[in-house]
């Protein structure tokens, strides 16, 4: 299972692209200055367009690593938010605030208290619901029950989209497939299973 702290040591994925905007200093700078450096103020025109983008490059990023949960400190440190090369960064409140605006969109769900760690849907559950089923019909597993631990960590998974899915993405996932009774959990934790219809 990728965990927070080791999430960001993985090579560059070759699939991952970078926004265009990411050489460039003002692309990590929520406020933009106005025409007296002392007066500086938001540009919500700006900051909507930016905004955007950087909502979709921590999509991509998070696909790429497969990243389920990010720890917004940890993240801070990384290519994610830190370019290096130019030596500059997204401030740890505009990363937060970017991370809510995407809670608004659902891309991501705060995980506990103090908004630290999110949960990336750079796939929504339901269309990892979608993704799995797909999985199931084409190997011929209708009728079988399987384990979480075999769908998310399983030998037959090793090459699927969702191989290392967060256990609760999991859940929300499986939860769709109930609800359209295309499938039935039981059992609860580490013993919980799955039959898929």
């Amino acid at each position: 299972m990728t965990t927070t702290a080791t999430m960001f040591t993985k090579p560059k994925p070759p699939n991952l692209e970078y926004p265009e905007l990411y050489e460039f200093p003002a692309f990590f700078t929520r406020y933009h200055s106005s025409s007296s450096p002392q007066n500086t103020q938001p540009n919500d025109t700006t900051w909507a367009h930016q905004r955007s983008i950087w909502a979709a490059w921590v999509l991509s990023y998070c696909r790429a690593h497969k990243i389920w949960k990010l720890q917004l400190s940890d993240a801070l440190e990384t290519e994610l938010f830190y370019n290096r090369n130019l030596n500059r960064r997204f401030k740890q409140r505009d990363a937060a605030e970017l991370l809510e605006y995407m809670v608004t969109e659902g891309d991501v769900e705060w995980e506990g208290v103090g908004k630290a760690t999110a949960i990336v849907y750079w796939r929504k559950p339901e269309e990892w619901a979608n993704v799995i089923y797909e999985w199931i019909d084409s190997t011929g597993q209708k009728g079988s029950v399987l384990t979480l631990y075999e769908i998310s960590e399983g030998d037959l998974t090793r090459n699927q989209e969702f191989h290392t899915i967060d256990p609760y993405v999991l859940r929300k996932a499986l939860d769709f497939l109930v609800k359209r009774s295309l499938a039935q959990v039981f059992g609860a934790n580490e013993e919980m299973g799955v039959k898929f219809f």
